[in-house]
């Protein structure tokens, strides 16, 4: 295969491509033959989620930030409320806690990029409601030790896994070992719509229920209001193509892994901090993030030769203008989260990314 001449670090359009007759088909099956909001292509689309998780209940919601938002409103999460996640996460994750009138408080996160579960205890307060582990880059959290906090604070658990589709802890795909699992859709997540698009899954009965009335104004099914709700559904084409993605996810997530090994391969001598992987886990390579002290300099250096990398995340949340009066940072601060703002950098990957492309990394670095 010829390198191409740009190399992006996510390609949406090459994911479309892999499957381009599939996806056009159905997208013309949808608008031939409707109809068009909350059909059958959403709940076909919620049902096969479900089976991939082996859970019992799937959402289709309008993207990843309102399944966190309506998560935390079903679980009567609001004002006066404080919620325990990180700083080191895309601003969703804090603005959806924010937005439901709950208070953040940002912990730090371990060697991983993910929450430090032992700064989580230390946290809670009398009004804390809940934990936000982000599966950052596609790396799960430490489950068990916040799940056994979670128990023993009488905290609920909502798994943010807008980065981490198929990833698993001890087996167990990520978004099931909670309360409630959110997902984005958006164009470059590892199950991307083309468009925006999110989804919460539970075996919780009632919780879906909940939500799937609040995602339409709060409606039942005789579109009488027992709920607040709003607007946040699915759309019907998105849903459409996401049928067709979810087909090949665990084949694309094997993709992104042997990438990731060729990464790792070939970087070991290019001065950078590679990414860790967590022991009992599968990290899902949503991103390859390395860490470089001299990050400007290796940026350029790439870009130079027409490769483009991404800064997940430059500034961290508590910094935001909006944001840092707003937030509480934990006691002993953010050291870490600081430390990767000024060093983490994400280099390309995705499934239909040129084998070679790990090789020209390791010319270009040594």
């Amino acid at each position: 295969m010829t390198v191409p001449k740009k190399i992006f670090f996510s390609n949406p359009i090459a994911q479309f491509q892999a499957c381009k007759a599939e996806i056009l088909e159905a997208i013309s099956q949808v608008c031939m033959n409707g109809p068009y909001v909350l059909g059958h292509e959403v709940a076909s689309f919620e049902k096969e989620f479900s089976e991939f998780h082996d859970i019992a209940h799937t959402v289709g919601l309008a993207s990843g930030t309102d399944a966190l938002i309506l998560s935390m409103k079903a679980l009567g999460i609001g004002a006066g409320d404080e919620v325990i996640t990180v700083a080191h996460t895309a601003l969703a994750t804090v603005s959806a806690i924010l937005n439901v009138g709950a208070s953040p408080v940002l912990v730090d996160v371990d060697d991983y990029f993910t929450i430090d579960v032992s700064q989580v205890e230390k946290a809670i307060t009398p009004r804390t409601k809940a934990i936000i582990p982000v599966h950052i880059y596609g790396q799960p959290c430490d489950m068990d030790p916040i799940l056994d906090i979670a128990k023993t604070y009488k905290l609920l658990v909502i798994e943010d896994c807008a980065q981490a589709h198929a990833a698993t802890y001890k087996d167990r795909l990520v978004g099931t070992i909670g309360d409630i699992g959110c997902f984005s859709f958006y164009p470059t997540k590892n199950l991307g719509a083309i468009g925006d698009g999110g989804a919460i899954i539970t075996n919780n009965k009632s919780l879906a229920e909940r939500i799937s009335r609040m995602r339409q104004y709060g409606w039942n099914e005789d579109r009488v209001a027992t709920d607040i709700g709003t607007v946040s559904r699915l759309d019907e084409i998105q849903a459409a193509i996401l049928r067709v993605k979810l087909k090949y996810l665990k084949r694309d997530t094997h993709k992104r892994q042997e990438i990731a090994d060729c990464y790792d391969k070939a970087l070991s001598k290019a001065g950078l901090i590679l990414p860790k992987r967590k022991p009992n886990t599968t990290h899902a390579f949503h991103l390859y993030v390395v860490q470089a002290e001299n990050r400007d300099n290796v940026r350029q250096k790439l870009s130079l030769s027409d490769i483009e990398c991404g800064i997940h995340y430059p500034l961290p949340v508590h910094h935001q203008p909006a944001y840092m009066n707003k937030v509480k940072v934990a006691e002993g601060g953010l050291p870490k989260t600081e430390h990767y703002a000024k060093t983490v950098l994400s280099l390309p990957i995705y499934p239909e990314l040129c084998s070679d492309i790990p090789k020209k990394f390791e010319e270009l670095l040594s």
